[in-house]
């Protein structure tokens, strides 16, 4: 299956509602959607959300490896060798994991296309649906508690909290939260904020609380400090900033530092490295989620087949494209009362 041509289009996506994590603001995500057509007119279609601090490249560094570099790689090449393909393709692109994701994604729609199945049975089909939480960003009290309502009021069962900018308020918001929503799980995300010290002292303080995941609460610079909460704590602690390589995966397995990871394609690279780092975490009885940074819909519909694929894919956090206005791709599949379900169509259910 000849590859004979390669475009794109460049998003530049406003947000409908700025959040705050523990170091940033964001109000506005740049993605890529990259277009391989073949001689057999078939086309795939990928998705890239370039972040300097978690993707290791800008908007425009990304798109000048596809025009510099991914273009001129892909053209002529067979894609049935797309194993052969990304291998390459990452020494070329070096630490641009959404920029070898975006190929990855657009490879995968391709060949589960020509399979005529929809991509996650071409990855293996586990499930055919999975829940989503939905985050609350770093907000005062009372607007925390009021965008909590909003989300429970449309349906979803499962709120990601974002902290680690003060310990004490974050304390009070997740004791507030579990006395107003007696039914709900709760996630935690510490974005890195907290020292240990804090880390043990937010789990024990919030005990009551019954909190499901306590996400990457220490520096990634750091990765002990990660593991001594891990010990000292008696929920489970996941690696998010800690993981982006299959190599991040065997070291926090080997010693024994999280009990979960979270795997967005956008950070390690795209499905295929995101299975093998499922496979390591899966042989370390160490649990799956699959996030997301800001993406379009498309991008969300590939970590949505990517989770339904995988019985270790225990959890999902995939609401990236929930703030941003005018997606043109949030058909991609349905999201019904927190459950996000995908469409019938061939591939990752884009309809052309």
């Amino acid at each position: 299956m000849k590859i004979t041509h390669i475009s794109y289009e460049r998003l530049d996506l406003k947000l409908s509602s700025p959040y705050t994590i523990a170091y940033e603001t964001i109000s506005k995500t740049t993605n890529f959607i990259l277009k391989i057509e073949t001689e057999g007119k078939l086309v795939g279609y990928g998705c890239a959300a370039p972040d300097k601090i978690v993707t290791g490249e800008t908007p425009d560094e990304l798109e000048i490896a596809i025009n510099t570099i991914i273009t001129d790689y892909l053209k002529g090449k067979d894609a049935s060798f797309y194993a052969h393909i990304l291998w390459e393709l990452k020494e070329l692109l070096g630490k641009k994991s959404s920029a070898l994701a975006m190929v990855d994604i657009a490879l995968h729609d391709l060949f589960a296309k020509k399979a005529k199945v929809q991509l996650y049975k071409f990855l293996g089909g586990y499930r055919s649906s999975i829940a989503t939480s939905i985050t609350v960003g770093i907000l005062p009290l009372k607007e925390t508690l009021e965008l909590a309502q909003n989300y429970v009021s449309k349906g979803f069962s499962i709120l990601k909290i974002k902290g680690g900018s003060h310990l004490g308020e974050d304390i009070e918001k997740m004791i507030k939260l579990r006395e107003k929503h007696p039914n709900i799980t709760f996630r935690f995300d510490g974005n890195q904020g907290y020292s240990v010290v804090d880390s043990i002292a937010f789990v024990k303080a919030t005990s009551s609380v019954g909190i499901e995941i306590f996400e990457q609460p220490t520096k990634l610079e750091v990765e002990e400090r990660l593991g001594k909460v891990t010990e000292q704590v008696s929920i489970p602690v996941m690696a998010d900033e800690s993981l982006k390589t299959l190599g991040d995966a065997f070291r926090l397995a080997q010693n024994e530092r999280v009990d979960m990871v979270n795997i967005k394609l956008m950070k390690v690279g795209g499905i295929m490295a995101g299975m093998h780092i499922n496979s390591v975490a899966k042989s370390a009885n160490i649990d799956a989620m699959v996030g997301c940074i800001d993406e379009c819909g498309l991008g969300i519909a590939a970590g949505l087949h990517f989770a339904l694929s995988r019985p270790n894919i225990l959890y999902a956090d995939l609401d990236g494209h929930l703030d941003i206005i005018d997606d043109p791709y949030h058909k991609m599949f349905k999201l019904e009362n927190g459950i996000m379900y995908p469409n019938d169509t061939f591939g990752l259910g884009m309809f052309v």
